[in-house]
């Protein structure tokens, strides 16, 4: 089913994302995920798309094994890193064939080896192309798209960035996922400025529950994210210590995510890292806070 119908009805609608592993252990390892987090009643789960598409099998071969085989909607990322509009043609024909009905339509992050993004040879430079595409050969995918409640890293300001958000929805985008943020400021002056500038689609906050202080680090600097100063300090206070760590990342995400569902949110989308135990925490702990059951 269309992940915008769902999110029509279901409210507050979480969703889950996860990454194709390297080896069996890792696939086992996620199934195991999403196994434990099927209690939380996800809308959908998504699967990225590694850079120059080098996941895409796998990418492929997860989004229908997870709706096939754990009967859970599913969203596959597509990437414009080096792909020609041929080869992408070929990725939404195989998706359709699936019957795979959701897609998250991004430009995707340059390969490691190169600095900035090069559009490839009869390929597209900007997400909102490839939206155009998707519809100009009349897929039937519902279409999601990335937005920055900080901006892009590589956007001069958040009026640009919002210019080029609004770009991917003209072009036909049902849905906006957020990138992660620590604030939920960010989030709510976003989505006001989003809907001032004639933005009318379903926001969706994305969360990642902290869980190792470098990696959240390597992230945010990656992404172009912030940390808190209380909670970057509250965290480097303990940053020998593991499990404390985690503790705080889980509260944080748990307080994030009460407000953000009080505030009129449309759901959460959580960055799982293919891992379960944090996000199942902060289910167990806004149990207690909001009621988060599903109202169809």
């Amino acid at each position: 089913m269309k992940i915008s119908k769902l999110i029509e009805t279901i409210r507050p609608a979480f969703s889950f994302e996860f990454f194709p592993p390297k080896d069996d252990e890792g696939f086992n390892q996620l199934f195991t995920a999403i196994e434990n987090l099927k209690p939380c009643q996800p809308v959908y789960v998504s699967v990225t798309y590694g850079a120059m598409g080098n996941t895409r099998t796998k990418t492929l071969d997860l989004v229908k094994r997870i709706k096939r085989d754990l009967d859970l909607e599913s969203m596959a990322h597509l990437t414009c890193v080096g792909s020609n509009s041929d080869e992408i043609a070929e990725v939404l024909d195989a998706l359709q064939d699936a019957g795979i009905e959701n897609v998250l339509a991004l430009r995707g992050d340059p390969p490691k080896d190169q600095e900035y993004f090069v559009r490839p040879k009869d390929g597209f430079g900007f997400a909102n192309e490839l939206v155009e595409f998707i519809k100009k050969r009349g897929y039937d995918f519902c279409i999601g798209v990335a937005g920055y409640p900080e901006k892009h890293i590589e956007c001069s300001d958040m009026n640009t960035d919002l210019d080029n958000l609004k770009r991917k929805v003209d072009a036909g985008a049902d849905f906006v996922v957020t990138q992660l943020f620590f604030d939920n400021d960010y989030y709510f002056d976003f989505v006001d400025r989003a809907i001032a500038r004639g933005i009318n689609v379903p926001i969706i906050p994305g969360i990642m529950p902290i869980q190792n202080l470098k990696q959240v680090k390597r992230f945010t600097k990656m992404c172009g994210s912030t940390i808190p100063d209380p909670l970057l300090l509250r965290m480097e206070a303990y940053s020998e210590d593991t499990d404390a760590i985690k503790e705080i990342g889980v509260e944080h995400a748990t307080e994030q995510c009460e407000g953000l569902i009080n505030g009129g949110a449309p759901g959460i989308h959580f960055y799982t890292l293919n891992r379960s135990r944090a996000t199942l925490n902060i289910f167990e702990n806004l149990k207690k806070l909001v009621d988060i059951t599903p109202n169809p």
